[in-house]
């Protein structure tokens, strides 16, 4: 199983090098920042260094549009926790091809997944019914191809885990 945060950012960081982005751990939640005045590089920053949270924001980064590239979290709103049940369900609407492109990530980092609603606080909808839209948007990928982005790095993952599952055995 792959779940080495530093080396899954260097295999980003390696892998979209052409794309002046760089993968970073951040101590508080995600967002993306273009690169500005301020910044030489786009940075994709991810949740409290956590592993399944890099993931999440790299499938957003790899759906993102060059247009949207160039705008703070991709000119996107974030309704946080506590949503109502209307803009739950917009939220998961918006969700699916993201965990989806995510739920291959992990498959191809041989980890766990878990579809998130990322809803504590607010209305609680049907996580299986939600957890089965993403499954069918990773069929559908499956059948049509991931996008460009989220296949280069499918493959980035799968051969990265696929050495380090083999140096574990010997």
């Amino acid at each position: 199983m792959f779940d080495d945060v530093e080396q899954l950012i260097l295999l980003f960081n390696r892998t979209f090098t052409d794309f002046n982005t760089v993968l970073v751990a951040g101590e508080d939640e995600p967002i993306y920042l273009p690169a500005s005045q301020h910044l030489v590089q786009h940075q994709v920053i991810f949740a409290h260094g956590f592993f399944a949270s890099a993931l999440h924001e790299i499938a957003h980064w790899c759906i993102a549009g060059e247009g949207r590239r160039q705008l703070e979290d991709y000119g996107y709103w974030y309704n946080g926790d506590g949503r109502d049940q209307s803009q739950q369900l917009e939220f998961e609407k918006v969700e699916v091809k993201p965990q989806a492109i995510e739920y291959a990530f992990a498959l191809a980092a041989n980890r766990l997944f878990q579809v998130s609603v990322d809803n504590l606080s607010g209305f609680q909808s049907d996580r299986h019914s939600f957890a089965q839209a993403v499954e069918l948007q990773y069929q559908h990928y499956l059948k049509i191809g991931f996008p460009p982005r989220a296949e280069q790095f499918i493959t980035a993952l799968s051969q990265h885990t696929l050495v380090h599952d083999y140096e574990e055995v010997l």
